[in-house]
């Protein structure tokens, strides 16, 4: 259940990247949540603890298409694979042979992933903020107002009206930092990109 929900926390902060000219950070997440409908690219990230000390990174690549349908795959260090097809999300993970599934709205609610997946409006499930631009980029805080949301926020810096770095607060007070590359806005992605097969001998683990 925690791997199932750090990966959405993580899959969310694909919402930064806008391709128009917007005068602030959430006129551009704005304007991204209504015109860009699928896009492809790759990520790397790492959380830091309560000690202040990073743990190993993961890289990856991720694609979606609205409404709902999301490929978030970490390749390095180790392989897992966070996947919705809509309807269900699933997590695959490769050493422990097993698939957990959720249906999309228990799994996605009102976590990070509503930013970028989830079918109502932005503003009624968190609220935001601009904060000062720092390291050349323009920043925004989007804060959930569902108490229950696992996070307490998450800040997406933007430059050049594309997203560079982007923090999520969990509910630890755990940070953790993802950057952002090649992303590529498109109207569709591939379909079979949004279906798991299952290999032989994996357990599928339904959760409530």
């Amino acid at each position: 259940m925690k791997m199932i929900k750090r990966s959405l926390n993580a899959v969310v902060l694909l919402c930064a990247t806008s391709m128009a000219w917007a005068n602030s950070a959430s006129d551009q997440l704005r304007t991204f949540v209504k015109d860009v409908q699928a896009a492809t690219g790759a990520f790397s990230q790492h959380t830091v603890d309560s000690n202040g000390t990073a743990r190993a990174g993961q890289e990856g690549v991720f694609a979606f298409q609205r409404q709902g349908k999301f490929r978030w795959e970490t390749q390095k260090p180790y392989e897992q694979l966070v996947l919705s097809d809509g309807k269900f999300v699933y997590q695959y993970d490769a050493d422990l042979m097993q698939v957990t599934q959720r249906g999309v709205d228990e799994a996605v609610g009102a976590s990070p992933a509503a930013i970028l997946f989830g079918s109502g409006r932005l503003d009624d499930a968190f609220a935001l903020s601009e904060m000062p631009d720092r390291d050349g980029m323009q920043w925004l805080q989007a804060v959930p107002k569902n108490a229950d949301a696992g996070f307490a926020h998450v800040n997406i810096g933007f430059q050049n009206t594309q997203p560079v770095r982007n923090v999520l607060l969990d509910s630890f007070s755990q940070p953790t930092h993802i950057e952002l590359r090649q992303l590529q806005p498109q109207s569709a992605v591939y379909p079979s990109l949004f279906v798991l097969d299952v290999p032989e001998r994996v357990d599928v683990v339904t959760m409530p």
